[in-house]
């Protein structure tokens, strides 16, 4: 079968899709800067979402498919992410204070920067995360997966690590002042 430059391959010989993080056939969903407060967006399918700075502090976002989202500088304070999907999403210099992200999946993510200060990531999958220059203190890590994370100038000060796996994760110049490695804050 012959094809002209730029003519799709309808026989479908090519193999499967990549994956790029995004729904099939769908656009990503565009909500950059918009004002999210308190939305219910429980289970939403938000993969390759545009919602750099938006507004989603107190939001339920909880089981929520956020892969390859993109949201940096996004207010997220308060917000429930517990059981939502991360992967490889961009939440560079986001604000996160007092989140709850129980058991969410941020493998892969950037959150270099981000404001993690008191959030509960207990039992959180961070693994090859990065978290460089991220505020953590008095955060709940206890039982998260960080192997192989990006802690590098990170501020853990009364950082909550009990059961917490750090196998391989760079702590360069990170702040550990406080951290009790059995999971209370000194």
């Amino acid at each position: 079968m012959s094809m002209s430059p730029g003519e799709p391959d309808r026989a479908g010989g090519g193999g499967p899709p990549a994956d790029t993080g995004e729904a099939p056939g769908l656009p990503p969903v565009v909500f950059t800067g918009a004002d999210l407060r308190g939305a219910d967006l429980r289970h939403a399918d938000l993969r390759g979402a545009q919602l750099g700075g938006a507004v989603l502090s107190g939001a339920d976002l909880s089981g929520a498919e956020l892969s390859g989202a993109h949201l940096s500088g996004a207010e997220l304070s308060g917000a429930d992410l517990t059981h939502a999907g991360l992967r490889g999403a961009k939440l560079i210099c986001a604000d996160l204070r007092g989140a709850t992200l129980r058991c969410a999946d941020l493998s892969g993510a950037d959150l270099s920067g981000a404001n993690l200060s008191h959030a509960d990531l207990s039992g959180a999958k961070l693994s090859g995360a990065d978290l460089s220059g991220a505020d953590l203190r008095g955060a709940n890590l206890r039982h998260a997966g960080l192997c192989d994370a990006n802690l590098i100038c990170a501020h853990l000060q009364g950082a909550q690590l009990g059961g917490a796996d750090l196998s391989g994760a760079d702590l360069s110049h990170a702040d550990l002042g406080g951290v009790d490695p059995g999971g209370a804050p000194r």
